[in-house]
């Protein structure tokens, strides 16, 4: 299955049937009147957050849906039969944008959360809706009126409470699959994670949270580099991000310029994300000496005062435990916050819909500057679709 996370579609609701005009004549009724009926009202689009879905590819292939309209009115006074909703299916997470004018729909992140995003046109009225004591055999009727169209793009952000962050090969997926059931693809060559990965991470019988793990970055990547930073939408409604420091780097690049390379590609794509709590995770601890890790610490301390800085070996099972108990504590301290703290929730808030500005801004800017470059070279081919793996 490919995995798509973002889409745009039309949707359009039905329009409201006719009124009736219509008079009342039957052999040996005297004088009957008008009797035409309302139409009915069309169909509202809706869409349903389901966690049956956990790609966007459909759209690509159906990018139009429609309700039906509704009936028109008829004699005897009958209304006409209201248009049958349409209910469209996206995956849990999915954020919705009219595409004309940039606002911000709804934010579906619960299984069966709904949002009406097309209603459906008033219906039309018949002639008896207008009889009065002065106008006995009114004429008049009115039409349906249309139901509302929009265009949307869709855009699909994963749900976790902890985001890997990191250059290729920093054993993010290593991690990932150490900690939880996810079996991500895991190679001794850059970029073998070509797509986001949950995992849920089990703590004890009742504690558990959940892990989002993410392409690897690298230098330029706000410019398009290696596979660009748009994946960095899937971590960006988690609440603590792991930044994985691999301490020996295969290329003797130093560890400390490629944390801070790292993050400046993140500040790039948002700075709202970017002060999101940030700890640095120092991977494959077991390849360097004492003293050099030390060092390392030592001089990430004095570029990151008060920072969590935590050393581990995912296969040399090394500080994995503390690591996975620290998360978990650090995220039910951020749900009783939620829960009891009124300011840090109104700052948790405002923090998330600034990343949420900042994800859409970046998505237009790629979408912009996809669309220069086709018009450039002449190019009509789709954008690249990568495999999607359970």
């Amino acid at each position: 299955m490919q995995f798509i996370d973002e889409a745009l579609i039309r949707v359009e609701a039905g329009k409201g049937g006719g009124g009736c005009l219509s008079f009342r004549r039957e052999k040996y009724v005297a004088m009957g009147g008008p009797d035409g009926g309302n139409g009915g009202d069309g169909g509202d689009v809706t869409l349903v957050a389901s966690s049956s879905l956990n790609t966007l590819i459909d759209f690509r292939y159906q990018p139009l849906y429609k309700a039906r309209n509704g009936q028109p009115g008829s004699g005897q006074n009958r209304t006409g039969g209201f248009g049958e909703a349409r209910e469209v299916n996206v995956p849990v997470g999915t954020t919705v944008i009219d595409a004309d004018t940039l606002e911000v729909l709804g934010d579906l992140t619960r299984e069966g959360e709904r949002l009406l995003v097309a209603k459906g046109g008033h219906r039309g009225y018949g002639n008896a809706h207008f009889k009065s004591s002065t106008n006995r055999a009114p004429r008049r009727t009115t039409v349906g009126y249309p139901g509302e169209a929009r265009h949307l793009k869709l855009q699909l952000k994963l749900l976790a409470d902890v985001g890997l962050l990191g250059l290729p090969n920093a054993g993010k997926s290593t991690l990932i699959s150490v900690v939880s059931a996810a079996r991500p693809k895991i190679a001794d060559y850059p970029f073998t994670t070509l797509t986001p990965g949950l995992g849920v991470v089990r703590v004890a019988e009742d504690a558990s949270f959940v892990m989002a793990d993410i392409p690897g970055i690298i230098a330029g990547a706000a410019e398009g580099a290696g596979l660009g930073v748009q994946f960095l939408r899937h971590i960006s409604r988690t609440t603590l991000l792991v930044h994985l420091v691999d301490v020996l780097p295969d290329d003797g690049s130093d560890a400390l310029e490629n944390v801070l390379t790292i993050e400046a590609e993140l500040a790039a794509y948002s700075q709202a994300l970017a002060r999101r709590p940030i700890w640095l995770v120092l991977s494959k601890v077991d390849q360097m000496d004492e003293d050099a890790l030390k060092a390392l610490k030592a001089r990430l301390t004095g570029q990151f005062p008060g920072r969590e800085i935590l050393a581990i070996s995912a296969l040399g099972d090394i500080g994995v435990e503390d690591l996975k108990n620290r998360l978990m504590q650090a995220n039910v301290d951020h749900r009783r916050s939620m829960h009891e703290d009124a300011d840090y929730r109104e700052a948790q808030f405002a923090l998330e819909q600034e990343i949420s500005a900042d994800v859409l801004a970046s998505a237009l800017k790629r979408s912009a500057g996809a669309d220069d470059e086709d018009a450039q070279d002449g190019s009509d081919e789709d954008e690249v679709e990568v495999e999607y793996r359970e």
